[in-house]
């Protein structure tokens, strides 16, 4: 049992340097990320690591699905997709909107704990339990909304705007379809199973504490749906979608050849997975203090 210290948090650092330099060379060659997206990339793992191997493996799970799922149909997406890129490559921006907020909280984790991987426990530190909480928000989050726009895009439904439940076309901000939804929850799942397997070889619990850890798989689960339906809230509000007549697609900015379906340029695409990633780690976060 891995249990903090000095020497394991510098051992712990070197992995992880070495880790996401592999796997960053990797997802360059396969076009999942630019070069921009390294200099984020790997700061991100190497703070991930260091505040708990259970963190590094959140951000991994989230990191080889999402890649996994942005590969299906990828002939179908571009046609559909304006800002369709091969392999779904991010860029640092993007990146930064998924891990950002994580990086923060995994650094206060890390400052609280010494690197000593916790129990979800609020008799022995709410604050503690509060901080991994928003942590596993926000990568259910992230990962819900990556699987539901991927997925969903596929789905042989036409889906309807979220705000008034009318048909629209496929790539509008805000639509939503069963498909999508159910692979948002199921992104989330995925997270939280991630984060309770690993622990079994990471955290050492009292017997009551250790059988509640597993209901972080259903919350998990709602916080992958939840952060997809306030994604796509603020998509079909506060981001723009319309319909290009030469390039017969949706797209996100006006133009004279664009009749306008929703929302309002207020927010782009990441400024949009940024709001909604840090609504679903304070509100996993609070639920976290309330269930352990």
């Amino acid at each position: 049992m891995d249990h903090g210290g000095g020497g394991s948090i510098w051992i712990r650092a070197a992995v992880a340097v070495a880790a996401g330099a592999a796997i960053a060379a990797r997802a360059v060659r396969r076009k999942s990320v630019d070069s921009s997206a390294v200099f984020v990339g790997v700061p991100a793992m190497v703070a991930h690591t260091i505040a708990g191997y259970r963190f590094a493996g959140l951000l991994l799970v989230f990191f080889f699905t999402s890649s996994r799922v942005t590969r299906v149909g990828e002939a179908r997406k571009r046609a559909l997709d304006p800002e369709f890129k091969e392999g779904g490559q991010r860029n640092w921006k993007q990146v930064l909107s998924n891990s950002g907020i994580a990086s923060i909280l995994v650094v206060l984790i890390a400052s609280v704990t010494g690197g000593t991987d916790r129990c979800l426990d609020s008799k022995e530190s709410t604050l503690v339990t509060a901080l991994i909480g928003g942590v596993i928000g926000h990568y259910a989050c992230c990962n819900g909304d990556t699987w539901s726009s991927e997925l969903g895009i596929l789905s042989k439904a036409e889906p309807r705007i979220i705000t008034t439940f009318k048909r629209v076309r496929k790539g509008t901000n805000g639509g939503v379809t069963i498909d999508g939804l159910l692979a948002a929850a199921a992104a989330g799942f995925s997270i939280g199973l991630a984060f309770v397997l690993i622990g079994l070889f990471t955290t050492q619990c009292a017997s009551d504490v250790f059988w509640s850890q597993l209901l972080v798989i259903p919350l998990a689960t709602a916080a992958g749906l939840c952060g997809s339906l306030i994604d796509s809230f603020l998509g079909a509000t506060v981001q723009y979608s319309g319909f290009c007549s030469v390039r017969n697609k949706v797209v996100g900015v006006d133009g004279p050849t664009v009749t306008r379906i929703s929302g309002r340029n207020i927010l782009d695409n990441n400024g949009v997975n940024v709001v909604s990633v840090f609504l679903t780690t304070v509100l996993t976060a609070v639920a976290c203090t309330y269930i352990f």
